[in-house]
């Protein structure tokens, strides 16, 4: 074969191998590296969004913490911390009907302290801030000792979701939920519900300094217990705090909570 007819041959085989990458040849390697890379971006999207949203439910928890001035009230970060966590919880497993009221109870407070915090978060207003009362077995102005167990008279900890009402023997009620298992899920047996109470006033404070206690209900001034049912009932989140190491490491809502 001459030099000729081989150069000739060169060129033509070389020409035979560009043909498929004109085309847009790739071969399954250049696939399979397009996929992972494909993979990895929308991996990347995934996780750069459930930061975004931590990020920003992080910001609501500081804006609306701050801009009620809830410190200068008395209620403690914790307490409002631990609230949002658990009404987030709460949301995410379809237990809230309404999750724009928060209701908070900061038991770190003594009872002559309005203690009692109901916020509006989607319109970042503070709707209510008053007195509270403790179950007799609990304390005397603090609250201190807790108790799930019925005749205990001792006010329970954790998040309750706010159910219906009735007329007792304390006119118009509500119905709490106990949802934090070993802590307040006995509520309904110990028949746990918000009230009104004459000892719930600043008139007791001023003769005993501190409110009167009940059998472990969450009770209400008279003059605000209406409005206050009326706003929180059905369905809404409620939390009763106190810094008690045995409820932060033990509560499940608390521990599981995002």
């Amino acid at each position: 074969m001459t030099r000729f007819i081989r150069r000739k041959l060169s060129v033509v085989l070389s020409s035979l191998l560009l043909i498929p990458f004109a085309f847009g040849y790739s071969s399954p390697l250049s696939k399979v590296k397009r996929k992972a890379s494909v993979l990895i971006s929308a991996r990347k999207h995934a996780v750069a969004k459930k930061s975004s949203t931590v990020e920003l439910n992080a910001h609501q928890q500081v804006s609306t913490y701050e801009s009620l001035e809830l410190a200068k009230l008395g209620l403690s970060k914790e307490a409002f911390d631990y609230a949002m966590k658990g009404r987030e919880y709460l949301a995410a497993n379809g237990k809230l009907q309404n999750q724009d009221i928060l209701s908070i109870v900061d038991f770190s407070l003594p009872s002559s302290k309005k203690r009692l915090f109901i916020v509006d978060l989607k319109n970042n207003k503070l709707l209510f801030n008053t007195y509270v009362a403790h179950g007799r077995g609990s304390g005397n102005e603090m609250a201190n000792e807790f108790s799930n167990v019925e005749d205990s008279y001792k006010s329970s900890l954790g998040f309750y979701i706010t159910g219906d009402t009735y007329n007792g023997k304390h006119g118009l009620s509500m119905r709490l939920l106990g949802q934090d298992k070993g802590f307040n899920d006995n509520a309904n047996d110990r028949a746990i519900v918000m009230h009104s109470a004459a000892y719930v006033s600043e008139e007791t404070i001023k003769q005993q300094g501190y409110i009167g206690r009940s059998h472990g209900c969450p009770a209400v001034p008279e003059e605000l217990n209406k409005p206050i049912i009326e706003t929180i009932k059905n369905g809404t989140c409620l939390f009763l705090y106190s810094p008690d190491k045995q409820y932060a490491a033990n509560s499940t809502i608390i521990n599981t909570a995002v």
